[in-house]
């Protein structure tokens, strides 16, 4: 077979990604016909900069949902080498390809003879199964931390803040370093701080819930009662994994949810700590600037506890800094997970992450471009697309 020019390339990639064409074109009509009915989110629609970014960022979590629930998207498997595709230009077709296999690679090979499109679609899925839950597990340990820290100050703050500005002393990409090197993962430390922060969301909802329906015992109670058999369940299903020789290995596996791997987890939790402190001085700097507005003095005079006030006062009345901060972080969050990937560091060499992808191509740039700009152009849109949604719900949140 002959190989394909740049248009059948552009054609067949686009058609590819048909299911996530498909997927936005149902969620960007639905938003727009109903968005004065969805808040914030469907204000969006109002900011040109803000859909732009939410076309980007929704391109790529369809992306990564379709290529990891349904594989529908890239072409081969990512970690598969083909013979003779080693450093191959977008294009080329395989030797020899099996019956029912797909006959060309779209965007070329790398190094190894791997398909750099099929590495770039599985790549996205990895780094949107990690930044934003990583980021989404840092708020809730600021929130957890930073709510009490400004609303009371005093002692606990003094402390807390103390802790804070200690983490945050160290430069972020040391401290990366620290976290994932063999010798720290081999003394357990990870595993120690995995237990310590995702006891937080238990710790979170059930004050939550608590404080929400403390004079409702009837709903309180086995509200909690479920939510925690669950939360537990799940707390010891990601912490515990047999061979990994940590103090929770007791966990039966037969009672054993899913296992992450290490190296995902130890990334996941480096995200989380770096992440946490400075979430916690957003939290307590919001919390101390609201503590004195009128409606929290009202619902103190109302005898409602400081919990129900921190929660359900203060903090859906500074939900617009926090989602546009948010969007920002999951930015921040992807570059540092590009960066470690580039490195070499926390994720498998062969992962099909945009870091490690743009490290593997980067050898070769004097010859082969294609390897390493594209995961390089994907980290880029993503990135970009995140900033430009934080802008636009930052410019519609000010018109409240």
């Amino acid at each position: 077979m002959d190989p394909l020019s740049w248009g059948e390339i552009i054609v067949r990639i686009l058609y590819q990604f048909l299911p996530v064409w498909i997927s936005m074109f149902v969620v960007f009509t639905a938003s727009i016909t109903f968005k004065r009915k969805l808040g914030l989110y469907g204000r969006i629609f109002d900011s040109t900069v803000g859909m732009i970014g939410f076309a980007l960022v929704t391109f790529w979590v369809f992306t990564a949902f379709y290529a990891s629930a349904f594989d529908l998207i890239a072409t081969h498997d990512p970690l598969v080498q083909a013979s003779g595709m080693k450093n191959k230009v977008p294009g080329t077709p395989l030797r020899d390809a099996a019956e029912g296999a797909y006959a060309f690679y779209l965007l070329g090979g790398d190094n190894l003879a791997r398909d750099v499109f099929s590495r770039m679609v599985h790549g996205s899925a990895i780094v949107l199964s990690i930044a934003p839950l990583a980021t989404l597990f840092g708020y809730v340990v600021g929130v957890t931390l930073g709510l009490p820290a400004g609303y009371f100050g005093g002692r606990l703050d003094t402390i807390l803040s103390f802790l804070a500005n200690l983490i945050l002393a160290f430069p972020v990409i040391l401290l990366f370093y620290l976290l994932v090197t063999p010798e720290i993962i081999a003394t357990g430390i990870p595993m120690y701080m995995a237990a310590v922060f995702f006891i937080f969301p238990l710790v979170f909802i059930t004050v939550l819930l608590n404080s929400r329906y403390k004079v409702l015992p009837h709903i309180r109670t086995p509200l909690l009662a479920v939510v925690l058999t669950i939360g537990i369940w799940i707390y010891f299903s990601t912490i515990s994994e047999s061979g990994r020789g940590t103090f929770v290995d007791f966990w039966p596996n037969a009672l054993d949810l899913f296992n992450i791997p290490g190296g995902v987890l130890v990334v996941f939790i480096s995200v989380v700590f770096v992440n946490s402190p400075t979430i916690f001085r957003i939290i307590r700097g919001l919390t101390m600037d609201v503590k004195s507005r009128d409606y929290v003095a009202a619902a103190q005079t109302r005898g409602e506890t400081p919990w129900y006030i921190m929660l359900w006062e203060i903090l859906p009345n500074v939900r617009g800094p926090l989602i546009v901060d948010f969007c920002l972080r999951i930015g921040y969050a992807t570059i540092l997970l590009g960066t470690l990937g580039f490195f070499g560091l926390g994720l498998p060499p062969e992962s099909p992450d945009w870091g490690s992808t743009i490290n593997d191509g980067r050898k070769l740039l004097s010859v082969y471009l294609h390897p390493a700009l594209t995961p390089a152009f994907s980290l880029l849109s993503l990135v970009l697309g995140l900033n430009l949604l934080a802008d636009g719900l930052r410019e519609e949140s000010l018109k409240d």
